[in-house]
Parts: C-alpha cells; sequence; structure tokens
C-alpha cells in the first residue's frame, strides 16, 4: 500500500515540478512586459538597441545581451597549440610561468591555486585594452596583475590604466611600459 502511494506521487512529482516552472517563467515574462510598459523595468538592460524577445530572454536566462566587454588579445593562434592523449604543446617565445596571490581582485578569473603563463611584451604597442598585465606599481609595493582598461598618450609618452575585475575602482596612477612586466596569456585550472 505504501508502495502504491509512493509510485503515484513519482507520477505525479515531475508534472507539478514542471507546472511550477512554467508559472514562474510567465509571471516573470508579464512582470517584465508591464515594467517596460510603465517604464520601470525591474532589471536595467544596458542597451536600448534590443528587442523585448531579447530583453525577456535576458529576464529568464540571466545574459545580458548588453555589447561585449573587450577580451585580452588573441596572441596564441590554433595552429601553435597541440592537443596530444599525454601532454598539450603550445609554442611561444619566450613564455614564463606565474602564480598568484589571494587578494580576490581578480576573481573569478585568477586565484591563488591557478597557474598561468605570461610573455614579455616587446612594446606598448603590444598592450591592447583587455589584456591583463603584471605591473610594478608606483603606489605599492609588489607586481599587480589586472586588466587593461585604458590606453592613451599624454606628455610622458604612452600609458594604460588598468583595473582588478573584481575590484570597484581604477588602479590608481598611470602605467607607463617599463613598469609592466608580463603580460598574461593563458591561465591553467
Amino acid at each position: 500500500m505504501l508502495g502504491d502511494i509512493f509510485d503515484r506521487f513519482e507520477a505525479i512529482i515531475p508534472g507539478f515540478v514542471l507546472g511550477i516552472i512554467f508559472t514562474l517563467v510567465i509571471a516573470n515574462v508579464v512582470s517584465y512586459q508591464n515594467a517596460l510598459e510603465t517604464g520601470s523595468p525591474i532589471i536595467e538592460i544596458n542597451s536600448s538597441n534590443i528587442s523585448l524577445s531579447e530583453k525577456i530572454s535576458s529576464v529568464l536566462t540571466g545574459y545580458d545581451s548588453s555589447p561585449e566587454r573587450l577580451s585580452p588579445s588573441d596572441r596564441i593562434k590554433e595552429d601553435q597549440i597541440f592537443v596530444y592523449n599525454d601532454r598539450v604543446v603550445i609554442y611561444i617565445d619566450n613564455p614564463e610561468w606565474a602564480r598568484f596571490t589571494d587578494t580576490n581582485s581578480m576573481d573569478p578569473l585568477l586565484d591563488d591555486t591557478a597557474n598561468a603563463i605570461e610573455i614579455v611584451p616587446k612594446s606598448s604597442e603590444e598592450i591592447k585594452v583587455g589584456d591583463i598585465i603584471s605591473y610594478e606599481s608606483e603606489y605599492a609595493s609588489g607586481t599587480f596583475i589586472h586588466r587593461v582598461v585604458k590606453t592613451g598618450s599624454d606628455e610622458n609618452g604612452w600609458y594604460c590604466t588598468a583595473k582588478g575585475d573584481n575590484n570597484p575602482t581604477d588602479d590608481p596612477g598611470r602605467i607607463r611600459f617599463n613598469q609592466i612586466k608580463r603580460v598574461l596569456v593563458a591561465v591553467i585550472y
């Protein structure tokens, strides 16, 4: 008898769960559409050039369809990477191994358990917005590994500014090319 009851629940539970999910999806779509019509969206979308279906999709999936953020430069091409059953070979000029301290500034990309490969840049022209650089700051001791958020030129020549992905503000000061020690090209977890 007890087995029959469990069998019935086993048949009902998937339908019940799907019903709840469907109800939540419809409620979110209706709430979002109402919010758009009244001019007070429940979630701020960074781009006004997307359709209502894309906005609804972003609410349902959690995906923000705003313009892509700049990623690091593609320094290692596919024809430089060889994957075998017992090893991976990557052909890179002057690679250097790197490890990190647990500062949380580049979470979730980098943490103290990650290993990485970096290269020494030859000129400032190689440094692009989106690259992750290792540099020595004029404002604190140690080496910082942060993402380039701006490049420019002033009376002292080329510079960039950097920011930890998990930090609320840019790093202080302008970073000159002679302060940059390496550029991150691979992260190995």
